[in-house]
């Protein structure tokens, strides 16, 4: 046997400057993923109808710049079939949303890659340069498929495709669940092994569940169907309403139908729940440390995800309701990836 193969392979080296920048930008995703959220709550995300770098730096500060913002959205469909007359304060209003929406991902943009430049250059990217810059791929993939869901509802629709907002929702929660991985990873966190008592398939099993949920959780808010059955534990006065599934073909239930829509959400967030109040009792029956304490914070986090989609869906997806049960999601996923992660043993070295 050769000595290289002798030796063993060693982890990154903890580096608390590193996992602090990377903590950073996973809490601007976080961020990200709640203006996206109430930009797609307020109908805003199409009030901006072009991919202007120099335009996004600068909002219109001016009477001729917002005239002609306002101006190429009137060409929109949005405006020509539901928004006809709108004044232009009424445009600023969905405007900000929007643009604050883009320019925060310009924000993320530099704040990844001006440190990841002096990082790189004093070599403290040492065995981990590979994944950060898959992150910063990721990153860069996630703002051509947000042009990509606008331009599906500029012209030809009254809003973007559900499915590409599915899929701009999924690449945010991979990028949140990234940059955290590696920033704990960074950080050196947990410091001690601990022991989480569940088998080693469960905490990803359960992330299945929750980016399932969350994408059925798309596909319900881009088809505009949360305030469509204001009823619960029942949907339209059914606990499983006959019309889910009627629609042909198979696949526009996912995508059009409401009843279905809501059937799905409702029934994975209940499975949602429920797997994760069973690995926080196996956590404390059978845990220790930092795997433990987590596993009891997931279930109770999702207990409170749970009492959120009850209250967002009675009072027919209330803004500020609809909101913090996406920002609770957005939290109980990442959650769900620490776990994982401790319950791997997944600690790096000194």
């Amino acid at each position: 046997m050769s000595t290289a193969s002798a030796v063993p392979r060693s982890d990154p080296p903890r580096d608390l400057w590193v996992g602090v920048w990377l903590l950073a930008i996973a809490v601007l995703v976080f961020a990200m993923i709640l203006v996206g959220g109430a930009t797609r709550l307020t109908d805003s995300g199409l009030s901006i109808t072009e991919w202007d770098l120099q335009k996004g730096l600068m909002p219109p500060l001016g009477a001729e710049r917002w005239g002609e913002e306002f101006a190429l959205y009137q060409r929109t469909t949005e405006y020509q079939m539901q928004n006809q007359g709108m004044s232009l304060a009424e445009f600023q209003a969905i405007y900000w949303w929007e643009w604050g929406h883009r320019f925060l991902g310009k924000v993320i943009g530099l704040a990844f890659a001006i440190p990841f430049a002096f990082f790189l250059a004093t070599g403290r990217l040492r065995g981990r340069f590979w994944p950060v810059l898959g992150l910063f791929a990721l990153g860069g993939a996630q703002g051509a498929i947000g042009w990509w869901m606008v331009t599906s509802g500029l012209f030809s629709s009254l809003d973007v495709s559900p499915v590409r907002l599915a899929i701009h929702l999924g690449m945010a929660l991979a990028l949140l669940a990234s940059a955290l991985w590696l920033a704990m990873d960074a950080l050196g966190w947990p410091r001690e092994r601990s022991r989480l008592g569940a088998p080693l398939w469960a905490p990803p099993a359960l992330m299945a569940l929750i980016f399932a949920q969350a994408m059925f959780g798309a596909l319900l808010a881009g088809a505009d169907g949360g305030p469509a059955y204001a009823d619960w534990p029942t949907i339209g006065q059914e606990l499983i309403p006959e019309r889910a599934f009627s629609l042909g073909p198979f696949w526009r239930n996912f995508t059009e139908h409401h009843a279905t829509q809501h059937l799905l959400h409702r029934t994975l967030g209940y499975c949602v729940a429920l797997a994760a109040l069973a690995l926080a009792w196996i956590g404390m029956r059978r845990g220790s440390g930092a795997g433990r304490n987590m596993a009891l914070a997931l279930g109770a986090l999702a207990l409170i995800q749970a009492l959120l989609g009850v209250a967002t869906v009675t009072t027919g997806a209330h803004l500020t309701l609809s909101l913090a049960h996406q920002a609770c999601a957005a939290l109980l996923w990442a959650l769900a990836t620490q776990v994982a992660r401790v319950a791997g043993n997944i600690i790096p070295q000194p």
